[in-house]
């Protein structure tokens, strides 16, 4: 399917799989509104500055973005975030509520927010899950929670969508150039460094060329599901280094 003359909305779109996800769609003739809290790190059609945490952000930001945008044919919710490497027994509310509150809530929310201004027999949504919320690991805590719901909620979302609007999760395992590990290491560039070491990972642009994938099907068919790892990586705790 051509996706020129379409438009999308991509959350998280400053940096690593929002932005490359933004240039593909862009490149394809999507016009896109790219939101994130540092709007200067957007280079989408349209930029607009988003918080998926804080409701009022995010309605103001959709209200802009049909107004630049007429409609919204795709929505990719990209927002996310993990922090830290505890177990349960020393995790801690603040960083537990973070993840929560963007990983899941801010999904619902924003998917809420554009639904009413999505054509049935047009609409895409696709969710970016992770192999954490396919296969728990220790110290995953509330990421790893977050992202099952994640599951959870595109298959609730597709159930209750079928036959209208499309709805669909590309879930990556480990994936580098990124500030992923940056964010939940708070900076700490040698556990960020033993993260990827040895690895070929995959990088944010295989994970948007997913994405893309996913939305250029034909009308008739939907990509329900899609996991994407290295080669090296059976799992959270089998990956093979050089």
């Amino acid at each position: 399917m051509e996706l020129a003359g379409k438009t999308a909305v991509v959350t998280g779109a400053s940096s690593g799989i929002g932005a490359s996800t933004v240039r593909k769609l862009r490149e394809a003739g999507v016009r896109v509104v790219g939101g994130a809290r540092r709007l200067e790190r957007v280079d989408a059609d349209v930029a607009l500055p988003l918080d998926v945490t804080d409701e009022g952000s995010s309605a103001a930001f959709v209200e802009a973005a049909v107004a630049e945008l007429g409609g919204i044919d795709i929505l990719f919710n990209n927002a996310g975030l993990a922090l830290g490497r505890t177990s349960v027994e020393e995790s801690n509310d603040d960083d537990d509520r973070q993840m929560l509150e963007t990983n899941v809530l801010g999904l619902v929310r924003m998917t809420r927010l554009v639904l009413p201004h999505m054509e049935d027999g047009r609409g895409h949504i696709v969710n970016l899950g992770s192999w954490a919320g396919r296969e728990a690991y220790p110290q995953g805590g509330m990421y790893v929670g977050s992202k099952t719901a994640v599951l959870a909620l595109t298959q609730v979302m597709r159930k209750e969508l079928v036959g209208r609007i499309k709805v669909s999760t590309v879930d990556p395992g480990m994936v580098g150039d990124t500030e992923f590990s940056d964010v939940r290491f708070r900076g700490d560039q040698e556990r960020k460094g033993a993260v990827y070491r040895g690895v070929d990972y995959l990088t944010p642009a295989d994970v948007a060329d997913c994405i893309l994938f996913a939305v250029t099907r034909p009308d008739y068919m939907v990509v329900d599901e899609m996991v994407i790892k290295p080669l090296q990586q059976a799992s959270q705790d089998s990956i093979v280094r050089r």
